[in-house]
């Protein structure tokens, strides 16, 4: 079955860690070849240094591309689709493809790019994960250097907007399908949770929200968001648009998410169960839910992927003649996650039929 290519963008202020991030991911890609398009105009040339030394045989020096020319939302038709489509046309194309955007791009105009002829039959947008630094963004300052930011600005002969960073930060937000708080290392837990309460206020609907420190998020959080974002724009900007101490640490690591796999049987219900699901994950506070399950009657297998309360299903392929009719789902969140409660809400919603 013909399948596009997923592409992630990257957005967040020049220092709030987006490169570490992508390395941190690089490292951990699961032998997926990866391809990345670098644009933190200002910075050009060390964020590919360091990518191409990620040691990761799924990262080769012609998987790694900088767009030197400008903020990206502003070079579109001159650089991006041509880079995209060089990409994708490629006789071995990647299997992902990772977009770090200057810290002044803004991201709604990149991600309609995604439904230019050129491409929009090939690549979709599978999430946009906008990083935020929590020490600056504490401060009131939204990012690590203004300074930096507002030498960025000057440098860019290309850029087409004066946005405020304080209108720009919140574009970001607005754009995002899940947002990582990063540095939370830097700031006290009360202030990190003020921030968290205070950036929900200005995310769609549904928006995951993270914490981290020094970047580091495991693969299958940051992938696989499934959000096709090209072709829900709906909310994605911002209301001004017409169109600490360290005394205490709050540090994310890898260890700091659990996964685990629940098997049911099969499902008396299938629309009773998808509302059981969301009801789980809203209770429970998953992150990522997928697999699939047998639904009695059904000769084929109900694949499931579910990212925060929105919950996809179709049916994929017939059980093969040998092949159980048992429904496994990897669920992923934050750790703390009861698995015993999840469990056997999963295996009571199996069995559940509309009243």
């Amino acid at each position: 079955m013909f399948r596009k290519i997923p592409a992630t963008v990257i957005t967040g202020f020049l220092g709030a860690g987006k490169t570490t991030l992508i390395r941190n991911l690089m490292e951990s890609a699961g032998g997926r070849r990866i391809a990345l398009i670098v644009n933190e105009f200002g910075d050009v040339g060390v964020d590919g240094d360091i990518l191409r030394g990620c040691g990761n045989e799924a990262c080769g020096e012609e998987d790694i591309v900088e767009l030197a020319n400008g903020c990206i939302c502003c070079t579109v038709a001159e650089d991006f689709i041509p880079t995209m489509q060089a990409l994708i046309e490629r006789d071995a194309p990647p299997d992902h493809i990772i977009i770090e955007t200057s810290g002044l791009a803004l991201p709604q105009p990149l991600v309609r790019a995604f439904g230019w002829p050129e491409i929009r039959t090939r690549v979709t947008v599978d999430g946009v994960v906008t990083l935020v630094d929590a020490r600056a963004v504490a401060d009131g300052r939204f990012a690590h250097d203004p300074a930096a930011i507002e030498a960025q600005r000057q440098a860019d002969d290309m850029l087409d907007h004066e946005t405020p960073l304080s209108e720009l930060f919140e574009d970001q937000l607005a754009c995002a399908d899940m947002v990582v708080i990063n540095k939370t290392d830097l700031v006290k837990e009360e202030d990190c949770a003020a921030l968290e309460a205070d950036i929900a206020r200005h995310v769609r609907p549904g928006v995951s929200i993270v914490r981290t420190a020094h970047g580091r998020l495991p693969t299958d959080v940051l992938l696989g968001i499934g959000a096709a974002a090209e072709a829900d724009m709906a909310g994605r900007s911002a209301p001004h648009h017409d169109h600490g101490d360290g005394d205490h640490h709050h540090e994310h690591d890898h260890d700091d998410f659990t996964s685990f796999l629940v098997e049911t049987g099969e499902i008396a219900d299938q629309a009773v169960f998808l509302e059981a699901l969301r009801e789980v994950i809203a209770a429970h506070d998953v992150l990522r839910l997928k697999g699939f399950v047998p639904v009695t009657g059904k000769p084929l297998r109900l694949a499931i992927q579910a990212v925060g309360p929105r919950v996809e299903s179709w049916f994929e392929r017939p059980f093969a003649p040998d092949e159980e009719r048992q429904g496994r789902l990897v669920v992923i969140g934050q750790a703390g996650l009861d698995q015993v409660a999840i469990t056997g809400a999963l295996a009571e919603a199996a069995g559940r039929r509309a009243a």
